[in-house]
């Protein structure tokens, strides 16, 4: 059996990533978050980006988790760039 194409022929396919709200890294670390964001995710539903780029919303209680080792990295290199003083 062959298959014949016709020249000027194409199959195109058009593959978008969609972003996933799903049971992942959230489910076992607690993130940092602004918590104004949080407490309306949290009335709302809607969802919020951790400092390390995680997109959930949250309905857990963040103190059963353990920290977000990529948040508590980034957040104290924050933090460590405010020690400047009164230079």
């Amino acid at each position: 059996m062959s298959t014949t194409f016709s020249p000027g022929a194409q199959t195109s396919t058009d593959v978008r990533t969609q972003p996933r709200l799903d049971d992942g890294d959230h489910e076992r670390f607690s993130h940092y978050v602004p918590k104004d964001k949080l407490t309306e995710a949290m009335i709302e539903g809607t969802p919020v980006v951790a400092l390390c780029g995680k997109v959930w919303v949250p309905s857990r209680d963040p103190q059963r988790y353990p920290v977000c080792p990529e948040c508590k990295e980034i957040w104290d290199s924050l933090q460590s760039g405010d020690e400047g003083g009164d230079e």
